[in-house]
């Protein structure tokens, strides 16, 4: 599977993962070829590009519940753009809350964990799509948390809004500003964007809060400058912080290569003061990170394949080396000298070998 920008779609080209419009409708089925209709339809929907097949290479599984996942995301985000673009033009929600409440229906009461591929985004859409992802994790990490109704609402919301100060930069400041330029530009939106959110909750002060506390604990990571504070850091924030990280670092883009899940899950886990053990272990608890079946990569060079994830440690499951064929418990002392250095993936989050690869590993005795 690789991602082709609209421009270079051609007749012929294999869907791999289905299309809705923004009413949730399916455009195309996965697995469906394009024609030149297609192609032009595609375009005309404004798309940046889409995941295609390979020649010979089958769709790859997808459950309803990830069908779901994607039809849901490409709903909410579109009513998401329409709802900031009314907060920034009247300073008044109109559907907000009926987002918030659609996710945390679909997303906020649910006791397994849920697959969580990341879509690809453009300058144009980044802030709706990660904006809604990050929603997406808070509620599910509220409820591995058991935080009370309201906060998780309130946390919900936050995540909804927390970056609507980037899209109160103009474009025509941006314009040939460089990276460093452009952050600059970016913080200062943001300083902009919660006071803008504290007149727009003034009715629920607890909003403006969560992103105000969420911002000073990033910055302060980001400058080294963490240290234990007086200020009690509230639940909703707690949340954020590990929900806007986690989805920042593995989000797909044109900008560089995205961190790995394992990645993530370590940097999380390297600063307890900042990212709240609790926080971490209920996203843990919310997501397949590294499941049954995922093929990683090991610090003394095989690669080999999960077949138990570890409850109480997921970085050290029970693994099948590749290339001796030999079981490891990595949570056993005589695998202490080992360990998982990452994922082993595509940009679609499916892990896969091809068959040359899987022949190289294997090797004679698996003949």
């Amino acid at each position: 599977m690789k991602f082709v920008k609209t421009e270079d779609l051609k007749k012929g080209m294999r869907i791999a993962r289905p299309i809705y419009n923004k009413k949730g409708v399916l455009l195309y089925e996965r697995d469906s070829k394009l024609t030149d209709a297609s192609i032009t339809s595609i375009r005309n929907f404004g798309l940046i590009g889409i995941f295609i097949l390979e020649p010979a290479e089958p769709a790859p599984p997808m459950s309803e519940e990830d069908l779901e996942f994607e039809r849901f995301q490409t709903i909410q985000v579109y009513a998401l753009e329409a709802e900031l673009s009314e907060i920034i033009n009247s300073k008044r929600t109109k559907k907000l809350d009926t987002i918030a409440a659609s996710v945390n229906k679909h997303y906020g009461h649910l006791n397994h964990k849920i697959n969580f591929p990341q879509n690809l985004r453009s300058k144009d859409d980044f802030v709706y799509k990660h904006s809604l992802n990050v929603a997406i994790l808070s509620a599910l990490m509220c409820h591995r948390m058991q935080v009370q109704v309201d906060d998780t609402n309130d946390c919900i919301v936050a995540s909804l809004v927390h970056d609507i100060g980037k899209l109160m930069v103009p474009d025509s400041v941006l314009k040939g500003a460089t990276d460093e330029e452009a952050a600059v530009l970016y913080d200062r939106g943001m300083i902009q964007g919660y006071e803008f959110i504290g007149d727009v909750f003034s009715a629920n002060p607890n909003v403006k809060r969560i992103c105000l506390q969420t911002n000073k604990a990033l910055e302060d990571l980001k400058n080294g400058t963490t240290e234990d504070s007086k200020v009690k850091v509230v639940v909703g924030a707690r949340v954020l912080i590990v929900a806007e990280t986690y989805d920042s670092m593995t989000a797909m883009n044109f900008e560089g290569e995205p961190a790995s899940e394992i990645e993530a899950l370590r940097y999380l886990t390297s600063n307890p003061r900042v990212f709240h053990p609790r926080a971490v272990e209920a996203l843990v608890d919310s997501i397949n990170i590294l499941g049954q079946g995922t093929c990683v990569e090991l610090s003394n060079g095989d690669k080999a394949l999960v077949l138990a994830v570890n409850p109480l440690d997921i970085l050290k499951p029970m693994v099948l080396c590749f290339g001796s064929n030999k079981v490891m418990d990595l949570s056993s002392t005589l695998y202490d000298d080992i360990r998982i250095v990452d994922i082993m993936k595509t940009m679609d989050e499916r892990y896969v070998l091809n068959n040359d690869e899987m022949k190289s590993y294997i090797g004679p005795a698996g003949k």
